[in-house]
């Protein structure tokens, strides 16, 4: 392709992500986004209002045209994509599934921003569960230009770029990952360009997968290392939550009903003295619960229906009177809770 003719790309995404692959690519010079593909606007809020995707809103501000079918498996709908002539297909968390036809439907090719180290960590929370699963010192995430097919995330991949995970949570790597994704992207259409683009085939047998998050994947295992704790509750920071249940002792106890809390990521601290994992220890820490080797010390909390406040708070608070040592147990929430 001559250098003065821009490639017409469809690009497909919704979220938060895959705005910033839309974002660098409305500025990449050799490419001119002809529409933009994303989710029906949904109910959202307290008051279910029907809201726009991150992509929807700046797809508007750039003056791009944006189409919002449910599905794209209908012939109306693929003759409409037809019509547009793509080049590309640029998707990042689009959440639709595209068919055999639409893949084949771009002149060049359809490419996918995958948020992991494929082969590993295919699927639905790859960013959730690589926090969650990188409580190791020298783990890492990253992300995968590749090429879509049939199976699920299982194409030939273009290129790859990682980071550390250190004390990343879900939040801030999701940011971390979004940008790399984006610039990636753009190198890899410059690959396919200039004739240089060249995708290896993933080896299927390393494959894992990363399933979607629930709200049950929040629950906080106190049986488990501290190192592992501390990646959990941070893998599901900002959502689902990380949540716990603390049950006080002590002779006013009964004054004190159950404690539902949502914790914010806080550090592991000393090995315990083999205190049963859960057990809730007051001391110059501030508030701590043993994990199956250490301590995990408490940083920011959010009591069931109240704002956040610190560790320090809740205990000059809510658990005002606690004695110091051990004075209560940490469990997982049970239904309802």
């Amino acid at each position: 392709m001559a250098q003065t003719q821009k490639c017409r790309i469809v690009f497909m995404g919704t979220p938060e992500f895959a705005a910033a692959s839309l974002k660098r690519l409305a500025a990449w010079p050799r490419g001119e986004i002809v529409a933009v593909y994303t989710q029906p606007d949904r109910p959202a809020g307290r008051g279910h209002k029907l809201a726009e995707s991150p992509v929807k809103k700046l797809a508007l501000e750039l003056g791009l045209p944006v189409l919002q079918p449910a599905s794209l498996k209908g012939a109306e709908a693929q003759a409409k994509l037809a019509a547009l002539k793509p080049d590309f297909l640029a998707v990042a968390a689009y959440g639709l599934i595209l068919p055999d036809a639409v893949l084949a439907m771009p002149r060049l090719d359809s490419i996918n921003v995958h948020a992991s180290l494929l082969p590993g960590l295919r699927g639905a929370a790859p960013i959730q569960r690589a926090v969650i699963d990188g409580w190791q010192p020298d783990a890492r995430a990253g992300i995968s230009i590749m090429r879509i097919v049939s199976k699920l995330d299982a194409g030939p991949v273009f290129a790859t770029d990682g980071l550390a995970i250190g004390e990343h949570t879900a939040g801030s790597l999701h940011d971390a990952l979004a940008g790399i994704g984006a610039e990636l992207l753009v190198r890899v259409f410059d690959d396919i360009l200039d004739g240089k683009g060249m995708a290896v085939e993933q080896d299927d047998a390393l494959a894992t997968y990363a399933p979607k998050i629930s709200k049950e994947d929040g629950f906080i295992d106190w049986a488990l290392p501290a190192a592992q704790v501390h990646a959990r509750v941070r893998g599901v920071t900002p959502w689902p939550g990380a949540r716990t249940v603390f049950e006080t002792t002590g002779a006013d106890a009964a004054q004190r009903p159950h404690l539902s809390l949502i914790l914010a990521p806080g550090r592991v601290g000393e090995r315990t003295a083999g205190e049963t994992p859960g057990s809730v220890h007051v001391g110059p820490d501030g508030l701590s619960i043993a994990c199956a080797d250490r301590w995990y010390v408490l940083s920011t909390v959010r009591p069931q229906g109240k704002k956040d406040m610190s560790a320090r708070d809740l205990l000059n608070g809510i658990l005002r009177g606690l004695p110091n040592g051990v004075c209560g147990l940490a469990r997982i929430p049970a239904a309802g809770e």
